[in-house]
């Protein structure tokens, strides 16, 4: 027992010895000039391992991954130009001014996106919908009310309902099932980066 104590307390001395203040440690990181007593590092979220009571819901949910993904892309644009259209609104004074220039607004991006969102399929263009309501905070049917008119929000909404589609659908994560899987789909990506926001890439 007495060479057990003996051995811990020597343990214990040159480990008392070895260690060496933390503030007399200093870094070098690469690429700069000044050493740093610590480092910064970003934060990882970790999140847990999916889990499927069968194969059926397994199934349902990698397929509104697959879509979400596909259609994220465009809701980010839709809110990015909203914004900028909005910011350009308010330099215009006058009523038929905002007017036309919405109008130029929405041609320009009919032009440039018709073509790919005219390749989304129903469930696609549904949840399309549903994540411009999460990165505006509006339907699409009262962002076309608010830039546009009710009579045209409306023809838009009963057209999509030939569809099976309604524009004035919102994004509830916490109530609805399917809203929730798109949540969790859109975190893990942006966890593990990578997530896609160039729509060059998603044309592809």
């Amino acid at each position: 027992m007495k060479n057990l104590i003996f051995f811990l307390l020597l343990i214990v001395g040159f480990t008392s010895y070895s260690q060496v203040d933390s503030d007399d440690i200093l870094i070098l990181v690469e690429g700069d000039s000044i050493p740093y007593n610590s480092i910064d590092l970003e934060g990882v979220t970790i999140f847990p391992k999916l889990k499927f009571n069968s194969y059926k819901d397994k199934l349902r949910y990698f397929t509104i991954k697959r879509k979400t993904l596909k259609v994220y892309p465009y809701a980010i644009v839709a809110s990015e130009r909203l914004g900028k259209l909005n910011e350009r609104l308010k330099l215009i004074s006058s009523r038929a001014g905002k007017k036309k220039y919405t109008r130029l607004v929405e041609k320009y991006i009919e032009k440039e996106l018709s073509a790919q969102l005219k390749k989304l399929t129903r469930t696609e263009g549904q949840i399309l919908i549903k994540l411009v309501f999460r990165e505006t905070g509006e339907t699409v049917y009262d962002l076309v009310k608010k830039l546009r008119n009710s009579l045209r929000a409306f023809s838009y909404n009963s057209l999509a309902k030939l569809f099976d589609i309604s524009i004035k659908t919102e994004y509830d994560p916490i109530n609805n099932e399917e809203d929730a899987i798109i949540e969790d789909v859109l975190k893990r990506a942006y966890g593990n980066k990578t997530i896609q926001l160039d729509l060059n890439q998603v044309k592809k």
